[in-house]
């Protein structure tokens, strides 16, 4: 899928913070349903940099707005004068805090822009991002802000506790690597096999490492990570064809089936 075009934008966050973003928008002028896009613990850039859309998200983004939807990517750690979070701490930009409030803050200002459907967002996060969009999508959400979130790969809990008690206020759809051993499956499908009253719809891919979504990634183990399942800081990531191509009919899916880019409320 080719690259899409995206463009800098600034949106007012949480604590009079201006969040920096990109944002990329379908050809032909139409609204459409927004997808606030959460990206993982390696950031969009640094400060400094203008930020970038790393490969998966880039590609992501031209699938998404080929579809009809707009695709905002807000910045949560270059506007706060960090790079990432993969490694020497989340330095408090954590996902059920500072990163839950940039998703509302995000999803408020697009659905305020003239290229935006009414109805509410989207949110889709990976790995950190993903944590994001879960904690974001956790009641209380103020109504019309939110249609649904999807997850990849999300930590859904600390190293060594449970997953947390979370009632997600709109639909959710969490994929998950079977064989993932940086933000490991089982405390996610404890966390929606009790989270009440929206569904929750769960796939986990067998034999499928963090990451394998990623367009053309060759397996590798990554060394030095923060909050790892074994403990030791290691992690394998890369492509899985199989889990990558379920993802993008999926997703896609659960996007038209909760919304869609026709849909007017």
């Amino acid at each position: 899928m080719p690259a899409a075009a995206a463009e800098s934008v600034s949106i007012p966050g949480p604590g009079g913070v201006a969040l920096r973003g990109l944002l990329v928008r379908p050809a032909g002028g139409a609204p459409g349903i927004p997808v606030v896009a959460l990206h993982g613990c390696g950031g969009l850039g640094g400060p400094g940099t203008p930020p970038s859309l790393p490969a998966r998200e880039a590609d992501w983004a031209a699938r998404l707005s080929a579809l009809g939807h707009p695709v905002l990517f807000p910045d949560s750690f270059g506007s706060r004068g960090v790079t990432q979070v993969c490694s020497g701490g989340e330095k408090g930009i954590l996902p059920e805090t500072t990163r839950r409030a940039d998703a509302h803050a995000a999803a408020a200002w697009a659905g305020a822009q003239p290229w935006a459907a009414p109805g509410g967002a989207f949110l889709m996060g990976w790995s950190h991002g993903g944590s994001t969009a879960l904690t974001a999508i956790a009641a209380p959400v103020p109504p019309g802000l939110l249609r649904g979130a999807v997850a990849l790969y999300p930590g859904c809990a600390r190293p060594g506790q449970p997953p947390p008690p979370w009632r997600p206020a709109a639909p959710v759809l969490m994929l998950l690597g079977g064989a993932d051993d940086w933000t490991p499956s089982g405390p996610c499908r404890l966390a929606a096999e009790r989270a009440r009253p929206a569904p929750v719809e769960l796939v986990e891919y067998p034999g499928a490492a963090h990451g394998f979504d990623q367009p053309a990634m060759p397996p590798r183990t990554l060394s030095g990570l923060d909050m790892t399942a074994r403990g030791d800081g290691t992690a394998r990531m890369g492509t899985d064809e199989a889990a990558r191509a379920d993802a993008l009919r999926r997703v896609p899916a659960f996007l038209a089936a909760h919304g869609g880019p026709d849909r007017r409320d």
